[in-house]
């Protein structure tokens, strides 16, 4: 079966007060298209710096990054850049949106990097996205002029801008309340079921337990890969 990840050997190093610190020790980690993976385990142990790794936003010391095809390891970073626009949409704990712009410029952004479409098909996107994340009716709106659960809708809304196969997500219901995380990972459940691959990172056991796999990272290890009990 085709992988979409495949992680060899991977070991991440930083330096601390002089000395190297080793944040993960020789992951093997294989994904197949189509799977929901979620990444638990206590904090400080790796896990968001594994998410760093898949999407190139971080190198690995030593060993393979294998992600859709492509070696990170080998890509110069301006290559990465344009890599990871085309093929990972990522979802972060607190948005990123840029403040200046509309929830519609934001969710445009991907696609103008890229150079996806003309500026009215880009546009037609941006608002079918946003339709489709329940914000239509925000869409002209500042960040700062909704609420938390809005702006991360419109996050993951920018994440598929580009249509990648693959959703990379780090917390993304840990600033939200209860009804408005349910609503967001609901919709993560629905990319699932349009065949979209997703990692996340996540505390909520309980959202964990709706993935299909569950990893779960101990002392820069993976102490555990088990299909994360039904419903």
């Amino acid at each position: 079966m085709n992988k979409i990840i495949e992680l060899k050997q991977v070991y991440k190093d930083y330096p601390q007060a002089g000395v190297l610190q080793t944040v993960l020790h020789g992951i093997d980690l294989e994904i197949v298209p189509g799977e929901f993976v979620a990444i638990v385990g206590p904090s400080g142990n790796g896990k968001s710096t594994l998410l760093n790794l898949l999407t190139g936003i971080d190198h690995p010391s030593r060993g393979e990054v294998i992600v859709n095809g492509t070696a990170l390891q080998s890509l110069s970073n301006e290559k990465l850049t344009r890599w990871r626009g085309a093929n990972i949409g990522i979802v972060f704990q607190f948005f990123q949106l840029l403040p200046a712009l509309s929830l519609l410029q934001n969710v445009m952004l991907p696609m103008d990097f890229l150079g996806i479409l003309d500026k009215a098909r880009r546009k037609a996107r941006a608002m079918q996205l946003l339709e489709r994340v329940g914000l239509a009716d925000a869409a002209h709106r500042l960040p700062s002029q909704v609420s938390g659960g809005q702006q991360q809708r419109a996050a993951i809304a920018r994440a598929l801008a580009s249509d990648p196969p693959l959703i990379v997500a780090d917390e993304p219901t840990g600033n939200l309340d209860a009804a408005t995380a349910d609503a967001v990972f609901d919709l993560f459940a629905h990319l699932r079921d349009q065949g979209k691959t997703l990692v996340m990172v996540t505390h909520n056991e309980d959202l964990a337990d709706a993935a299909s796999r569950k990893l779960e990272i101990r002392s820069g290890r993976i102490h555990a890969d088990t299909p994360a009990r039904a419903g």
